[in-house]
């Protein structure tokens, strides 16, 4: 809790810094939208193309972190051009365990990362902090058909301060790809915007998770 607390008020600081500017500047932005990969749908779509590691025979992930990417009412801020630090090779190196590579960590820090006004450091402390924040089933009990709905549900049994219109499921194809969670600056649940429902699948369609590796 108090490594939450130093981390909000060093957003409240970004924010007095860069408020005044326009839009894409650094800390100017209403919300957070925490996107978890479901990484068997990931490594079948795009992953096994790569030859990730976190789609290799044994991996076992389930949700992993894509990132944590600040939000508007409308749109989104990225590649925000920012002076504050970047995170150390070692720093995005720490991330491999929730988010199955440092290169996916550096690339959430360029696009979304420099946005959130804070430095590298400390946006990476952030976005561990709202993904351990999210209580998870374990992977395999996910796996197998079912609707967006049914999964979100799921998903709120387990985090029952998560608002029904606060997650958001996204598809491709027949597969179940991500969960979107809208959160406050602070990471409190928070109601999602049209912008981000928009985005969800059908609800009652029918989906895959394929089974963890």
């Amino acid at each position: 809790m108090r490594r939450l607390a130093r981390l909000a008020a060093a957003m409240l600081v970004a924010t007095l810094t860069h408020g005044a500017a326009g839009a894409g500047a650094p800390g100017v932005f209403d919300h957070y939208l925490l996107a978890l990969s479901w990484s068997p749908s990931w490594c079948e779509t795009t992953g096994d193309a790569r030859e990730a590691d976190v789609c290799a025979t044994g991996a076992g992930e389930g949700f992993t972190l894509h990132g944590l990417w600040p939000q508007n009412a409308r749109g989104w801020p990225e590649y925000c051009a920012s002076p504050v630090r970047n995170p150390s090779r070692a720093e995005t190196r720490a991330m491999v365990d929730i988010m199955g590579s440092a290169g996916l960590a550096w690339h959430q820090w360029v696009k979304h990362g420099r946005c959130s006004g804070l430095a590298g450091p400390d946006y990476l402390a952030l976005s561990r902090a709202a993904y351990e924040a999210l209580a998870l089933p374990e992977p395999d009990a996910l796996a197998g058909s079912t609707t967006p709905d049914a999964l979100s549900e799921r998903l709120r049994a387990l985090n029952p301060d998560l608002p029904p219109d606060g997650i958001v499921v996204t598809c491709r194809g027949g597969l179940a790809m991500e969960v979107r969670v809208c959160l406050t600056r602070d990471l409190a649940p928070r109601p999602c915007a049209e912008d981000v429902l928009a985005r969800a699948c059908s609800p009652e369609r029918e989906v895959t998770l394929p089974p963890p590796r």
